[in-house]
């Protein structure tokens, strides 16, 4: 069982109304609820948001915070899902762009995966960062001014914040193993953070994992 190593700490999920990857979501926060810290979903409109299965319509699932109603500086920590027309949209809406760079400034950590870098690049979080990606924003990441790799992962800590990366969603069991490592070692939003590590089992968490949630279904309950 993961061990409780992000309790107190708030991580935000930024995903567009429609288009995130939903196993780079889903994944990603049962991964952050599992070491104890509280995942919250974000988007740029209240309601749910559509995920998808590389092209399918997937699930749905609830909005908790709105961009540009909430404060960035309420989180502990950013993670941003890929998926195509995901970040296409996020780029597009000038709340979720700030939120992003807001967080990146502040030296919040940061993981993205597949497409979800597009949003970086359009925050300005990557100039002189080096980092990884599906292969075919390659260019666009070059072109902002970071450096890229083709690994699995990748944790840079060359800027204002940690920030892991990764490629794609065959990547995801060391995404989120390096992202929960990261999250725990940096310093949370409201002041410093206990010691490394903090090692109690895993108690049942209280958010339940996107992937409990079905379409049209009344969304997460606490456990």
């Amino acid at each position: 069982m993961r061990l409780v190593v992000l309790t107190g700490r708030t991580v935000a999920f930024l995903v567009a109304p429609e288009g995130a990857e939903q196993s780079e979501l889903t994944a990603s926060w049962q991964a952050v609820a599992e070491a104890g810290g509280t995942p919250r979903l974000v988007s740029t409109r209240p309601g749910r948001v559509q995920a998808f299965r590389y092209l399918d319509r997937a699930d749905t699932f609830p909005v908790d915070d709105v961009v540009g109603v909430v404060r960035p500086s309420d989180y502990d920590a950013l993670v941003l899902p890929g998926g195509v027309a995901n970040p296409d949209l996020l780029r597009l809406h000038r709340a979720a762009v700030s939120f992003v760079h807001e967080l990146s400034a502040a030296g919040r950590p940061v993981a993205v995966i597949c497409h979800g870098a597009w949003t970086l690049i359009e925050a300005d979080a990557v100039r002189g960062r080096t980092l990884t990606s599906w292969p075919s924003i390659r260019t666009d990441l070059v072109n902002a001014g970071a450096y890229w790799v083709d690994e699995p992962v990748h944790v840079c800590r060359d800027g204002p914040g940690v920030l892991v990366s990764a490629r794609r969603p065959a990547d995801l069991p060391v995404f989120t193993d390096t992202l929960v490592t990261e999250f725990a070692h940096a310093p949370p939003a409201g002041g410093p953070h206990p010691p490394w590590p903090v090692a109690h089992e895993a108690a049942p968490s209280r958010h339940a994992a996107p992937e409990e949630v079905s379409r049209g279904s009344g969304g997460p309950a606490p456990g």
